[in-house]
């Protein structure tokens, strides 16, 4: 099943003024993109003294001021009970006419909020359970009128859920995985994988989501699983753009761009999320990348 090129963005607008925000959303709705994507976190994790607004509050936001591209969220199950996690999606679902996307994962532990908020940093195997628990109850309520459940970390006894979500059966979930059993609940409950890998140079991060996604594709056939029904999606992460004062080089040319898309699309990678530049200087190559390269990428893949 050939699969249509996507590409995202994930914003640093969370950080911004108010109206800075509504014009940067406005703008990359504006080049193209398929979808935008806010993160949930209690701070800037990479600044936290700076200023930050809360993730689903901001989303809700800037459902009102899109009208056509998708907005998707990066939520941290540890964060939230799951009953509550599923209302919001619910609800920003519907304030976007039917365009989330929601994207869970179980966090990271390095994650200042914790620490900051008292939150319990659970240990990676306690993390990992009540992932899987939380998946099952966002995607039963989502799905479902009336839902009952019983897990070891959490239950609910005949949760409503009224009105139904937008998108039927549900909004779509993107699962972020990269350990076996993940990589597992992906291949079960999502309809993309993606991968967070922060490996030191781009070979590296490149032969890394090679070597989970063919592990991918075995556990969807141990489900009988088709596994090209299981979108394939990379967050282009350069941990080296720090030293270089927020410098990306994926922005430095439209060909290293199509150098790097092509890559990735050769191991069946077909949606691309990449970060908002952090310089304003690269913006402008972003704009070309998104008015000239995109679209010549899409046609090639047709």
């Amino acid at each position: 099943m050939e699969q249509e090129l996507c590409f995202g963005i994930t914003t640093p607008f969370p950080r911004v003024p108010f109206r800075k925000m509504i014009e940067g959303w406005k703008f990359v709705e504006g080049l193209g993109f398929d979808s935008i994507w806010g993160g949930d976190h209690f701070v800037n994790w990479a600044n936290p003294t700076g200023p930050w607004y809360e993730g689903w509050t901001a989303l809700a936001a800037m459902a009102s001021y899109t009208s056509r591209i998708r907005i998707g969220m990066f939520a941290c199950t540890a964060f939230h009970n799951p009953a509550f996690l599923a209302r919001q999606a619910l609800t920003v679902d519907h304030l976007s006419n039917g365009r989330l996307e929601l994207a869970l994962g179980c966090g990271f532990s390095q994650d200042i909020s914790y620490e900051m908020t008292g939150m319990e940093n659970w240990k990676p195997p306690e993390r990992v359970a009540r992932f899987k628990e939380a998946v099952e109850i966002v995607d039963r309520l989502l799905r479902n009128k009336i839902t009952s459940y019983e897990g070891r970390y959490y239950r609910v006894k005949e949760a409503v859920m009224n009105p139904p979500p937008v998108q039927r059966p549900r909004p779509p979930f993107t699962i972020l995985a990269s350990g076996e059993t993940m990589l597992k609940y992906a291949a079960r409950y999502a309809e993309t994988w993606n991968h967070p890998t922060s490996a030191g140079t781009l070979d590296e991060r490149i032969e890394e989501t090679r070597r989970r996604s063919k592990l991918l594709d075995r556990y969807c056939s141990e489900l009988n699983r088709d596994p090209q029904t299981l979108r394939r999606s990379a967050l282009i992460f350069e941990p080296e753009a720090r030293a270089q004062g927020g410098l990306m080089k994926i922005f430095e040319s439209q060909e290293y761009f199509t150098e790097v898309i092509g890559r990735y699309m050769e191991i069946g990678i077909t949606e691309f999320l990449l970060y908002y530049p952090f310089v304003d200087t690269q913006v402008p190559m972003l704009e070309k990348i998104a008015r000239e390269t995109i679209p010549k990428l899409r046609k090639m893949n047709q």
